[in-house]
């Protein structure tokens, strides 16, 4: 659009130029004759009074005045133009159109002009005037002719022509073309620029939607980006309900499918043990029966429980109440909640809180997200292990960092890729059992809903799980872009 608005432009300014040229031509040879006119009937006067009673010519003062003027020295600046000789010339034709008298050095004296225009038309009465090209001096090298008639008792017995090169007038014509010409050439910069400005100015909204759109279509969870164009505004709001409806109508979709794969196993081994239980069992095997259901039963509550939670943080794309949270305190509030069942398999949990930063963002989730880390490392956990939270802070205090350390078998190298997608679950040491494999996927939305990033590796120095929670400290809460 920018170039095709560029070509039109200087179409434009060719087509207007094209003719305003040849215009300030005219006007330039048309200003240079009307004196020229004047001089003419001046020369005329003043032969006339040089006729005798026999009717001849005396050309002895205009000889002389044209060679005195001719051999003068001029110093004249007209602007960009240095003058330095007298560049008019005359010459005087009788009735018959017989040059008499000229005063570029007497060449045409004796010649035949009639045939020109200022001597014929001005010997019949009217208005003669020609301009001429020189075959010396180049192109531009043009003499204006402008007659008057010499007259004798109201009869025209002769004529006088003016001439005058147009040299020194051409010169003035370009550079006034010039001038025009850079004028015209800095007006079409400066569209151009404001053009490429304003072009800019929509296309570079347009250009971060586009990024947006990529983005999304990859998978990506971003916010749309902050435009100030209403028009690219309101595509960006286009843009984010239709994100809305495909995601929700993909979101159902997978949740149905992987909700469903996850439910049969236990609804299997509920079905299983009741079948088993309508026949005569003993009591031992009824009792395991029934902790069976009992364990199964559980589990489903915890699915849909997690679910109905992840469900929620994932529909969400910024936080709704921030608030100033400590978070050592908070850390220690949730491990003394988990401290009963880490006692009754000889598990430590110990908080490490060197420092204790105060972060802008919702308790409960940052809550959440800590409970599940340290419960997650209580599964995982021999007993008589040792479950340490700690805080650091990064260069400059922009991000604080949460870690929680197990001293379990840690995470098979296959599975680390996997660990925060949902339903994903590895078989815990203690049970046998798997979890209902949302609890790190939970983490890792409401961190994300933070404008932070969870990961999960190999403990280094021993064997054992390293999690590290990584949130702005000054950031703008919500979702990264």
């Amino acid at each position: 659009m920018l170039l095709g608005f560029l070509l039109l432009l200087a179409a434009g300014l060719l087509f207007l130029l094209i003719p305003l040229f040849a215009r300030v031509e005219r006007q330039y040879l048309e200003a240079a004759e009307e004196p020229m006119v004047d001089e003419a009937n001046i020369f005329a006067a003043l032969v006339e009074q040089t006729i005798g009673e026999s009717g001849a010519l005396d050309f002895t003062s205009v000889r002389r005045a044209f060679a005195e003027a001719q051999a003068r020295r001029i110093d004249a600046q007209i602007y960009n133009l240095k003058k330095t000789t007298v560049s008019t010339n005359l010459y005087v034709t009788d009735r018959y159109g017989v040059v008499l008298f000229d005063s570029n050095g007497g060449r045409a004296e004796g010649e035949h002009y009639g045939v020109m225009r200022d001597v014929g038309f001005t010997l019949m009465g009217q208005y003669g005037a020609r301009s001429t090209l020189m075959p010396e001096g180049g192109a531009n090298n043009y003499v204006m002719f402008v007659g008057a008639p010499i007259r004798r008792d109201g009869k025209i017995i002769g004529m006088v022509s003016v001439s005058k090169p147009q040299r020194s007038m051409y010169a003035f014509i370009s550079e006034t073309r010039a001038h025009i010409l850079s004028l015209g050439g800095a007006i079409f910069l400066l569209v151009a620029a404001g053009a490429a400005l304003i072009t800019t100015l929509y296309s570079r909204p347009i250009q971060r939607l586009a990024v947006y759109a990529r983005a999304v279509a990859r998978g990506e969870r971003v916010s749309p980006p902050r435009v100030d164009s209403p028009e690219v505004a309101t595509l960006a709001r286009a843009f984010e309900e239709m994100r809305d409806a495909l995601e929700g109508r993909k979101y159902v979709e997978t949740y149905v499918q992987t909700m469903t794969h996850e439910m049969k196993s236990p609804v299997a081994a509920i079905r299983g043990a009741a079948e088993l239980m309508r026949e005569d069992v003993p009591p031992e095997q009824r009792e395991r029966f029934l902790a069976n259901i009992e364990a199964e039963s559980h589990r489903l509550q915890q699915i849909i429980d997690r679910l109905l939670g992840l469900s929620a943080i994932e529909s969400r794309k910024a936080l709704e109440k921030p608030e100033p949270v400590p978070l050592a305190d908070l850390a220690e509030a949730v491990a003394d909640q988990l401290r009963p069942a880490a006692d009754a398999r000889d598990l430590r949990i110990e908080i490490a809180a060197e420092i204790r930063p105060i972060l802008t963002a919702e308790s409960f989730l940052i809550e959440i997200a800590i409970a599940n880390l340290i419960q997650n490392a209580l599964d995982f956990s021999p007993p008589g292990g040792l479950i340490r939270v700690a805080f650091a802070e990064t260069p400059r205090n922009r991000w604080i960092e949460i870690s929680v350390d197990d001293e379990g078998p840690g995470i098979p190298d296959y599975a680390l890729p996997r660990v925060f997608e949902r339903f994903y679950s590895l078989t815990h040491p203690s049970t046998g059992r798997k979890s209902s494999g949302l609890g790190l996927c939970f983490v890792r939305e409401a961190v994300e809903l933070h404008g932070g990033s969870v990961a999960i590796a190999n403990r280094k120095d021993r064997s054992g799980a390293h999690a590290v929670i990584r949130l702005p400290l000054n950031g703008v809460p919500g979702k990264p872009r």
